[in-house]
């Protein structure tokens, strides 16, 4: 079968090999397509359909059970029609042959097999920009909504695949540094496996310090705030973290870079909403404006800057999870510590329901917004199916599912050897017609915060 891709991208026509004629041997998948096959399209990088091959060994809970009962148990992303169809057709094997019957019994050190057409979500065609590159390290600037290892739906469209496609199939990137999908900014990326531990042991022995920027609800303190509430995971399944005085240590030191106040359009419109009974039971809604806040992680705890700025009642504006009032309720989270405004199992509940039929939405903002705001093309199921394997298809992601208002802005070293800057985000420069910060300074009025109980982070050992 032959992929056509868009002409004015020149690639060639992509040869895959027949499927399921000849079961594939174990581990190696059938299809490695070279060039990757993107194409750009509507400001989105995207990957034409193809054919892969996973393998797993068999885990412990599955010795002795029927291998169609593996998977529809297991794998619930297509139902179970689809797996029986699939062994019987020879797109799922054993140790690299076809079994006679979706009855067989899976053994331990079987290793199972499964070949199918894989579907991968858009990211943003913005490219991956080098700010330093030498013999054994690139510092990047990532784009936001791009993952950075192949992941769940992701793989050609990840940060190492795309520098793959850039640089040459040989070429193996490796990244020191971990920034969500959602994140931008400074990433590096070594060309060989010592300069990647000797960085990675840098930023692990605490002497690296790192800075973020984020675009906040609201008219931020002016004043350093250092947070250092601790941060419990309520739910690995749906990557939750929320302050609590059981969770982990974490600190983290705020300054605001600047506050730009409502215009006069959404001031009238905000007191009009303020006026109304609703609005009552909602006290974000009057946080008008929003604050670009400089950001000093202390201790590295998973969504640690998101949690401590909703804790502080200044979520990320646009954070799908931590300012979203349909999972946290009226006060978004704000200063709840004990969780007794809102339990882990409601937040928990109202979560999971977000998901392809309901759209995520950032909520802070009033209802007109938000209705403004599901208008917006946005990821859900689009009602068609793939006519090569039946799939689901999603529709395009919106802006708000392809990026997160928190940038890594730069890195490093607290000796003072080394230091990455990258520029400010559009969303962190001030808006049309307003005045405010284009660039900031150094570090030492965050670290002067800290400096005294984390000499570490002041380069003083």
């Amino acid at each position: 079968m032959a992929v056509d891709f868009p002409k004015t991208f020149g690639y060639p026509k992509l040869e895959e090999h027949a499927p399921f004629q000849e079961p594939p041997p174990v581990i190696i998948t059938p299809c490695d397509p070279w060039p990757r096959p993107y194409y750009l399209e509507e400001g989105l990088r995207k990957v034409a359909p193809y054919h892969f091959t996973y393998n797993t060994y068999c885990k412990e809970r599955w010795r002795g059970r029927e291998l169609l009962d593996i998977f529809a148990s297991e794998f619930r992303d297509r139902p179970a029609e689809y797996y029986k169809d699939a062994i019987e057709r020879g797109a799922v094997v054993v140790n690299g042959k076809a079994v006679p019957t979706t009855a067989h019994i899976v053994k331990n050190g079987d290793i199972i097999s499964h070949t199918l057409h894989r579907h991968e979500p858009p990211v943003t065609a913005l490219p991956i920009t080098v700010l330093h590159e030498d013999n054994d390290m690139i510092v990047i600037n990532k784009p936001a909504g791009v993952p950075v290892h192949p992941a769940g739906r992701y793989n050609f469209n990840s940060v190492i695949e795309i520098m793959r496609a850039e640089r040459g199939h040989q070429f193996n990137p490796l990244p020191c540094n971990r920034l969500d999908r959602l994140t931008s900014g400074v990433m590096f990326i070594a060309k060989n496996p010592k300069a990647a531990e000797k960085l990675s042991l840098e930023i692990s022995g605490r002497t690296v310090r790192k800075e973020y920027v984020a675009r906040v609800r609201g008219e931020f303190p002016e004043e350093t705030v250092v947070c250092d509430k601790p941060i419990l995971q309520v739910s690995p399944k749906l990557g939750l973290n929320r302050v609590r005085a059981s969770g982990k240590t974490a600190k983290t030191v705020f300054k605001r870079l600047d506050y730009y106040p409502p215009t006069l359009a959404e001031e009238v419109q905000e007191l009009s909403v303020e006026d109304s009974k609703r609005a009552e039971a909602r006290p974000w809604m009057k946080k008008g404006g929003y604050s670009i806040v400089r950001c000093l992680p202390v201790t590295g705890r998973t969504h640690q800057l998101r949690v401590h700025l909703q804790f502080l009642g200044h979520p990320i504006g646009n954070d799908p999870i931590y300012c979203n009032q349909r999972v946290w309720g009226a006060t978004l989270g704000a200063n709840d510590a004990d969780a007794s405004q809102d339990t882990d199992e409601d937040v928990i509940t109202r979560l999971g329901r977000m998901g392809k039929s309901e759209v995520a939405d950032a909520v802070a903002y009033h209802d007109e917004m938000v209705d403004e705001y599901n208008k917006k093309k946005a990821e859900k199921m689009s009602g068609k199916l793939c006519e090569v394997c039946d799939t689901a298809l999603y529709t395009d992601p919106g802006e708000q599912e392809l990026s997160l208002w928190l940038h890594s802005l730069r890195y490093e070293d607290a000796g003072g050897k080394w230091s990455y800057v990258s520029p400010l985000p559009a969303w962190a420069m001030p808006p049309e017609g307003q005045s405010g910060a284009t660039s900031v300074g150094g570090m030492d009025e965050l670290v002067e915060a800290v400096k005294d109980e984390n000499p570490e982070i002041a380069g003083v050992s």
